[in-house]
């Protein structure tokens, strides 16, 4: 299966724009606890999970003309002998756990744990991303009811995932379930400006409002509301937000999946996620930058990067390795 569109030459980073087209009027509440939300929010999904079914059949026998995008019903009426999601085999799930700072919220809470949900209609057949990269994806946004907030369906887009999973922007959910899915074959170009890609993958991505907005009306988005994403993945973009030449994804120090939680150069203060490692030239603070302390005096990438003892130089703020000193 093909899909054809115009790929930019530019990389762009977007941000989820909610549509608000009707006069809503959303009434807000007071913070509640993670706590406390996270297990409501679970089993308002798993209700939805075990009485919803997608186009299962039309993905297994593709008819002609099929354009490879699933449809979520009811099961009811004539479609009351279908299999829910809840029973399909493709049905997957993964514990993230989130603490209350990530939300800017008042009472501390730690790693509460939120159970996200995703589904692989077709699978791609080229790698999965990472929770670092940008993603070239088609895709649509919707509350459990089927109220559509946002979507990109004719046209795909950039996500800059990293971005994303800083909970502020309210969408983490949608980072987190992307790597689940594997990219498309090899983009080609037909010479027109337009490209090509074979074998994308389809998927469906449920989560919990902790990895959403929790307590932030968005648009026509609620307190407190799961989100549901059907995703077309394309292909994907490795990054190095920083330029300090360390792959975004490898300053996930302590290897949890979450990139805003390692900051090397303030281990005495609060987590700030605005200088994460992954956005930090200077990983250690030490006043040399990361590049210079795993460079050599050609300006290459040494690797393995140097280190003295057990900790590599570049995170060591005891060692100012620079390429004229190595």
């Amino acid at each position: 299966m093909k899909y054809g569109f115009f790929l930019s030459l530019f990389f762009v980073v977007l941000l989820f724009s909610c549509k608000n087209d009707d006069d809503v009027d959303l009434v807000a509440v007071p913070p509640l606890l993670l706590a406390d939300v996270s297990p409501e929010d679970d089993e308002e999904i798993r209700e939805f999970l075990e009485t919803h079914f997608y186009n299962y059949e039309e993905f297994a026998s593709p008819p002609a003309g099929f354009d490879f995008r699933i449809k979520i019903d009811t099961i009811a009426g004539e479609n009351a002998d279908k299999t829910s999601l809840w029973d399909r085999d493709e049905l997957e799930s993964a514990t993230i756990d989130v603490s209350s700072f990530e939300h800017g919220l008042t009472v501390e809470e730690n790693d509460i744990p939120h159970t996200i949900y995703y589904l692989s209609a077709r699978a791609g057949t080229g790698p999965n991303p990472t929770v670092a990269d940008s993603v070239f994806v088609r895709y649509e946004g919707k509350l459990l009811d089927g109220t559509s907030f946002d979507a990109s369906l004719n046209n795909p887009v950039w996500f800059d995932l990293a971005r994303l999973q800083d909970l502020q922007q309210g969408f983490r959910g949608f980072a987190e379930g992307i790597p689940n899915f594997k990219i498309g074959g090899s983009v080609i170009e037909n010479g027109d400006g337009t490209v090509e890609v074979e074998g994308y993958g389809v998927g469906l991505i449920i989560f919990p409002s902790g990895l959403g907005g929790f307590s932030t009306i968005n648009g026509v988005i609620p307190q407190y509301s799961p989100l549901m994403f059907t995703i077309d993945l394309f292909t994907l973009n490795r990054t190095d937000h920083d330029g300090d030449g360390i792959p975004s994804i490898d300053e996930d120090v302590n290897r949890n999946g979450y990139l805003y939680d390692d900051n090397t150069d303030a281990d005495d203060e609060p987590i700030n996620v605005s200088f994460a490692n992954f956005q930090d030239a200077d990983d250690d603070g030490d006043g040399v930058s990361t590049r210079n302390e795993i460079s050599d005096e050609d300006g290459n990438i040494i690797l393995p990067y140097p280190s003295t003892g057990d900790i590599e130089d570049y995170l060591n703020p005891d060692v100012q390795r620079t390429p004229d000193n190595n």
